[in-house]
Formats: structure tokens, sequence, C-alpha cells
């Protein structure tokens, strides 16, 4: 098993390749993937750290994500999670998929601050 500080290095890396998608035109394709991705990391690192058991599934992701804004107090991106699977999958299958209109700035911005948060809670 990684430790929480792997799994907020493998957050990061996937936060590059957010920053590299959101730009104009952007890639939603990279972004919604690997947006997900990185928040599922920084979920998982803040998990790991508080000992907070979470199965490796999208949909436990976001119950964590829940669970971390409730007892932590850590940005509530469950929703966003949910929404980034949907966009990936809709850009993956190429399915008409309903997601709300996001903004990718505000996405990439939206999973900066949460990994930073998690930086904060496990950095210190």
């Amino acid at each position: 098993m990684k430790s929480a500080t792997d799994k907020l290095t493998l957050a990061r890396r996937h936060l590059e390749k957010v920053r590299n998608a959101w730009d104009e035109p952007t890639d939603w394709a990279d972004l919604s993937m690997y947006g997900l991705y990185a928040l599922e990391a920084a979920v998982d690192a803040a998990c790991l750290h508080l000992k907070i058991t979470s199965k490796r599934t999208h949909a436990n992701r976001a119950e964590a994500a829940q669970t971390l804004y409730f007892r932590h107090g850590l940005d509530d991106v469950a929703d966003l999670i949910r929404y980034l699977n949907e966009a990936r999958k809709s850009e993956a299958y190429g399915d008409v998929v309903v997601v709300p209109d996001l903004d990718a700035e505000e996405v990439a911005s939206q999973i900066e601050g949460y990994i930073a948060s998690v930086a904060r809670l496990i950095e210190g």
C-alpha cells in the first residue's frame, strides 16, 4: 500500500496534466481524466493520513470526500468527482452524458486548491 505522501505526490503529478489541459482550447478528455485521478489520489492521501478506510471505486471516493468535508473541514469535492467521472466517460466513449456546464479554469483551480489543502493536512 502506498503512503499518504506517495498518494499526494501522485495527485500533484496528475495536477500538472490538468494544468496543461485547461487552457484554450480545453482538452476535456485530459482535464476530466487527470482531474478525476488527481482528486481521487488526494482523497486517498487524506484518508490514509487520517486512517479512514475507503474503497477504490469512483463512487466510494466521492463518499470519502464527503466524509473528509464533514469530519475534517476539507473542501467538498464529492460532486466534482462525480461530474469529472461522467465527463471522462463521455469523452472516452463518445456518449452524450448530461453534466453541468463546467468552466475549465474553475475546475482546475478547485482541483489545485483541494490538493493544496490535503498537502497542508499531511505536511503540516
